[in-house]
C-alpha cells in the first residue's frame, strides 16, 4: 500500500510538471495573483483624500480648523467652492470625495456657546474611504471646538480641571486594536489571497481524477495504484497537499516580507489551518471529480461552488447579518471556517487553542468527501478492470 501510494505520489507531481491545467493554476497563477494583490493595496491605507471647502465664516477660527483638517492622514484640502451645488458637481465628476462647510458666523456662535453646524458632505458612494474622511474631521472639529470653548473659560478665570469638566463631561478614548491604521495590505490581501488559494486548489482537484479519462491514462492509474481507489486518493492528496504548502511559503515567506514591511507573516497556528483548508479543498474537489465523469461540467459545479466563498464568508459584511438560508450556504464552503480561524491566529496572533471549533468544521468536509470519493472512484476502477 505505501509502495503504490508512492508510485501514485511521484506520478502525480509528474502530472502538475507536465500538464498545463496543473502548473498553470497551481504554480503560476499563484505568484501572479500574489503579486497584483500586493501591488493593488501596496499604499497600505487611503490618505490625502480630494475634499473641497465651504467657508461662509471667513474668520481665523475656521482657517484654523481649516490647517488642522489638512494635517490628518485622509484629508487634503484641493478645491474652495461656494455652494451646494458646486460641492455636487465636483462629486459627480469624481474630483472631490467630500466637502466641509464652515457656516457663517461660527465664530461668535462657538464662543457664545450657541449651535454651530459644520457640514460634511461625504460620498458614500466610496464606504471606507468616507468612513475615513468622517472619523479624522470628526476628530478634529469636536476637538478644537471643545479648545476653543475651553480657552474662553481659562481666560475668564476658571480653574483648567473645572472648565474642562464643563467642555467635556465624559472622556472617550477609543483603542483600535489589531489593526489601528486601517491599513488595506494587511486586512484585504491575506484574505484574498486565500480565497484565491482555495479557488484554485478545488478547480484543479476537480480535474484529479476525472481528466484521466481525458488523457487517457486511467488504466496506468488503475496499475500503478494496484487496483486501489484509497491509494490513487491518498497519492493525489499528498502531491497536491505538498504543491499547497510551496504557495503557503510562496505567500508568508516572500510575498509578505516584500509588500508586508518586512516581517514574516507566518506561524504554527495558521500553518495548521492553511493545511487543514488545503486538505477539505482537496477533498471537496476529489469528490466532484468522482461524481461526475464529464470535466466540462465538473468544472462548472467547482467554479459555481467557489466562486462566491468571499461573499457569504463574512470577510467583507458579517454572516450575522445575512439571511439565515445564506448563513447556511457559508457554511458549505471550507473558507468560511478558515476565515474564521484566520482572524484569531494571524490578526489577533491566537493560539490554536481558540479555533477547535474550525478545525471540526474543516475535519467535517475531510471525513464526508474523502470517503465518498473513495467509494465512487473504486467502482470506475473496478469497472476499468473488467473492461481491460
Amino acid at each position: 500500500m505505501i509502495k503504490a501510494i508512492s508510485r501514485i505520489y511521484i506520478r502525480e507531481w509528474k502530472r502538475i510538471l507536465t500538464l498545463p491545467v496543473h502548473y498553470v493554476v497551481l504554480l503560476v497563477v499563484p505568484v501572479i495573483i500574489c503579486t497584483v494583490y500586493a501591488l493593488i493595496y501596496n499604499n497600505k491605507f487611503a490618505q490625502e483624500m480630494p475634499v473641497a471647502v465651504w467657508d461662509e465664516s471667513h474668520s481665523p477660527l475656521s482657517r484654523q480648523f481649516t490647517f488642522m483638517l489638512e494635517q490628518t492622514e485622509s484629508i487634503h484640502f484641493t478645491r474652495q467652492v461656494n455652494s451646494y451645488a458646486e460641492i455636487e458637481s465636483l462629486m459627480k465628476k469624481g474630483e472631490i470625495l467630500a466637502a466641509i462647510h464652515f457656516p457663517p458666523g461660527m465664530d461668535r456662535d462657538i464662543k457664545s456657546r450657541h449651535p454651530a453646524t459644520v457640514t460634511l458632505y461625504a460620498n458614500a458612494a466610496s464606504l471606507v474611504t468616507s468612513k475615513l474622511i468622517y472619523k479624522d474631521a470628526a476628530q478634529v472639529i469636536i476637538t478644537a471646538g471643545s479648545g476653543v470653548i475651553l480657552q474662553k473659560f481659562v481666560k475668564k478665570g476658571m480653574p483648567a480641571g473645572q472648565a474642562m469638566s464643563l467642555v467635556l463631561p465624559v472622556n472617550l478614548h477609543s483603542w483600535v486594536l489589531y489593526n489601528p491604521r486601517y491599513d488595506y495590505q494587511a486586512y484585504l490581501v491575506p484574505g484574498l489571497i486565500a480565497v484565491a488559494l482555495q479557488m484554485m486548489i478545488i478547480m484543479v482537484a476537480v480535474l484529479m481524477l476525472n481528466y484521466e479519462n481525458n488523457t487517457g491514462t486511467l488504466e496506468d492509474l488503475r496499475e500503478q495504484a494496484g487496483g486501489s481507489a484509497s491509494a490513487v486518493i491518498t497519492g493525489k492528496t499528498l502531491a497536491h497537499l505538498s504543491v499547497a504548502w510551496v504557495n503557503y511559503l510562496l505567500v508568508t515567506c516572500i510575498m509578505f516580507p516584500i509588500f508586508a514591511g518586512g516581517g514574516i507573516a507566518s506561524n504554527w497556528p495558521l500553518f495548521v489551518m492553511y493545511t487543514l483548508l488545503a486538505v477539505a479543498c482537496i477533498g471537496v474537489g476529489m469528490m466532484v471529480s468522482a461524481l461526475f465523469n464529464d470535466v466540462m461540467l465538473a468544472c462548472d459545479i467547482g467554479l459555481f461552488y467557489t466562486s462566491p466563498a468571499f461573499v457569504f464568508s463574512g470577510f467583507t459584511f458579517p454572516r450575522w447579518g445575512m439571511p439565515w438560508f445564506d448563513q447556511y450556504y457559508a457554511q458549505l464552503m471550507p473558507f468560511t471556517p478558515f476565515l474564521d480561524s484566520f482572524f484569531k491566529v494571524y490578526f489577533m496572533q491566537l493560539p490554536l487553542i481558540y479555533c477547535f471549533r474550525e478545525m471540526a468544521h474543516l475535519l467535517v468536509f475531510i471525513l464526508l468527501t474523502y470517503p465518498v470519493a473513495t467509494l465512487v472512484f473504486q467502482r470506475r476502477l473496478n469497472k476499468s478492470a473488467v473492461h481491460a
